[in-house]
């Protein structure tokens, strides 16, 4: 089963009219941040191996 565009676009408007956008730009951003902040500690994780590696 696939969802066509005019799917896509009537869930999209029924999560609008649900939370509001004002409320689904915040989550995004969150989401967005919690994306970066993964990203910065799996960099970290793998400094940190190769620091051991090299000792």
């Amino acid at each position: 089963m696939s969802f066509g565009p005019l799917e896509l676009f009537i869930v999209l408007l029924i999560v609008v009219v649900l939370f509001g956008a004002g409320r689904i730009s915040g989550i995004g951003r969150e989401l967005g941040s919690a994306i970066s902040n993964f990203r910065m500690g799996l960099r970290e994780g793998q400094d940190k191996t190769k620091e051991a590696n090299n000792e």
